[in-house]
């Protein structure tokens, strides 16, 4: 997996007319290497910042380096990283830049890989852009948020949908970077939101005795902006991988099923 420096981007962002181009923002690791612990980030995505954007940044003409350095997921980036350096992290892996996706090849071993990514995380930053109290939402808001059902967006995510099961620890951040909670002691509200159990929520899926069927009820009203991604988000949840075909749309789904069955004799599946 490729992996922001933390101490790098930031030194950079500091210094950003003295950085060299060969300043190295991203590196590549493997599960033994990041065995030292890497925070990830989960959010919902605006105006975001891509791999060849991020790595090039240093040698960009000015003009369009101060807009790539304006957008909404840059500075995602910057206080992700601020907060990881915080509590100790050297490295970051944010979706939007830290993969290639230019590499069709790379894009579908991500894609594969990310349940498990989100899984060896030491922590998980959930970032809510569109909440803006100082205490994370304990009720419905249908004025201010009626276009998700009265939560703050990121709970109608389908990708977020894994970023919340597969850490162990997740912390959730207001539009402004102030801790607001964490999964574990806002548990019941979460559960009340999702519809995901308690348990699962706070030990994660191993050695529950869950349905096919119940699975994909967390998932029902979630969305995602490409149709085969209603497929994709949903792989790591039920331990299986498949290949990336976009340009497929309903036939992913039918790919997802096919992958489930051979891994499971749970009839459920059938009712979806």
């Amino acid at each position: 997996m490729k992996v922001l420096n933390v101490e790098v981007v930031l030194n950079c962002e500091k210094n950003i007319q003295q950085a060299k181009s060969e300043d190295s923002i991203l590196e590549e690791l493997d599960d033994e290497t990041t065995s030292d612990g890497y925070a990830i980030l989960s959010h919902r995505w605006r105006a975001e910042v891509t791999y060849e954007e991020m790595i090039g940044l240093m040698t960009l003409e000015e003009r369009k380096r101060e807009e790539v350095r304006k957008r909404d997921g840059y500075q995602k980036i910057i206080k992700s990283c601020e907060q990881a350096k915080g509590d100790g992290y050297k490295w970051l892996w944010i979706d939007t830049c830290c993969i290639d996706k230019r590499s069709s090849a790379e894009l579908s071993e991500a894609i594969n890989a990310m349940y498990r990514w989100y899984q060896n995380a030491r922590v998980c930053y959930a970032y809510l852009n569109d909440v803006d109290e100082s205490v994370f939402p304990t009720e419905e808001d249908n004025n201010e948020l009626d276009q998700s059902n009265g939560w703050p967006e990121w709970f109608m995510r389908g990708w977020t949908l894994q970023e919340l099961i597969a850490p162990q620890q997740v912390e959730f951040f207001n539009k402004d970077w102030l801790l607001i909670g964490n999964k574990q002691r806002l548990a019941p509200t979460l559960q009340d939101i999702t519809g995901i159990p308690r348990d699962v929520l706070t030990h994660g899926l191993a050695g529950k005795r869950l349905s096919v069927a119940q699975i994909m009820s967390w998932a029902a009203e979630r969305e995602t902006e490409r149709m085969e991604d209603r497929a994709y988000s949903l792989m790591g949840l039920f331990g299986v991988k498949m290949p990336m075909l976009y340009g497929e749309g309903k036939n992913a789904f039918r790919r997802l099923q096919l992958e489930i069955i051979k891994e499971t004799s749970d009839h459920s599946i059938f009712a979806w």
